[in-house]
């Protein structure tokens, strides 16, 4: 069944004359939604927490017990639940913690919880 070249369909796609914005631009209104203030200062304490724990357990990171402190979990708790929670944590260091765990206290306060969007 042979069909005249002429009464063939044809799909044809229209072009817009708009053009896509740049990946600059979506980050942008990405980080909006997050003060760039608070993300820095949380990764300030991240960073923070890192060095003090290198310092705690007096070694290299890879022989650092499987810790992992989750600042959004303590900021859901009382101040005296952080403190336990830290001291939980922290058990299995032989050496002081009470400097660090003011230290962690301290720097966390004010901060607000990163799982959504921050409100202003």
């Amino acid at each position: 069944m042979a069909s005249e070249p002429s009464t063939q369909s044809r799909v044809m796609f229209q072009t817009t004359n708009k053009t896509e914005e740049p990946a600059q631009r979506k980050l942008g209104k990405l980080t909006v939604k997050y003060n760039r203030k608070d993300l820095q200062r949380r990764l300030d304490i991240e960073e923070w927490i890192d060095g003090q724990l290198h310092l705690l357990y007096d070694c290299e990171e890879e022989e650092i017990p499987e810790l992992e402190i989750d600042i959004d979990e303590l900021l859901e708790l009382s101040d005296e639940g952080q403190r336990t929670r830290l001291q939980e944590l922290l058990q299995e260091c032989r050496k002081p913690k009470e400097d660090f765990i003011n230290g962690l206290l301290y720097r966390i306060k004010g901060l607000r919880k990163m799982s959504g969007p921050l409100k202003k």
